[in-house]
């Protein structure tokens, strides 16, 4: 299928959070509370003559896509850039062309296309900054073998997924991750 088939395919941002079961708090929370510089509208706006459009593939379960989600939109809009939204999991033809380091199916996936349906850029599923703390926070948890392994894997998600909504500088990695990435369109 090609990518063009795949957006039409998609649901806008709030069809996508009207459908939302998990993490919907959250994710309006970080929407509501973020916003673009006057000179990163400028910015994001050079890409509107490019009439780009945005493929993101997420889940509602997902705390990255939580954060990320409603950061991108923001940027989409800044670029005239419609986004689509797939589910991860039942987009797996899709997801399994953009697996993370050629294996894992990490999530949110956003891929920008030209009006031919022409991959332009790719991003996701993490800033570089909150990827490093993750990594570390995961470095602290017992062996899995560790009966309590579970419980304390559990918790730390639940204590990550509550920093990614008020922790504004994670915000703020993520719109200038984003925003190297699309640098390299702008001629």
């Amino acid at each position: 299928m090609s990518l063009q088939s795949w957006f039409e395919k998609g649901s806008s941002f709030e069809e996508y959070v009207a459908s939302m079961k998990a993490n919907k708090e959250g994710l309006l929370t970080v929407y509501q509370g973020f916003s673009l510089t006057s000179e990163e509208k400028d910015f994001f706006s050079k890409l509107a003559d490019q009439k780009l459009r945005v493929i993101g593939l997420t889940a509602d379960w997902c705390g990255d896509a939580m954060l990320n989600v409603p950061i991108v939109e923001h940027i989409a809009r800044a670029c005239q850039s419609p986004i689509s939204l797939l589910n991860r999991d039942e987009n797996l033809e899709l997801m399994d062309q953009y697996l993370t380091n050629g294996t894992a199916r990490a999530i949110p996936i956003f891929i920008w296309i030209d009006q031919k349906g022409n991959e332009k850029a790719v991003w996701g599923p993490r800033a570089d900054e909150v990827q490093t703390i993750i990594t570390h926070l995961r470095s602290s948890l017992p062996e899995k073998e560790d009966p309590t392994f579970a419980i304390k894997q559990a918790e730390m998600y639940r204590q990550f997924r509550a920093r990614l909504v008020t922790d504004q500088d994670l915000w703020l990695s993520v719109k200038k991750s984003v925003r190297a990435c699309l640098s390299k369109l702008i001629a």
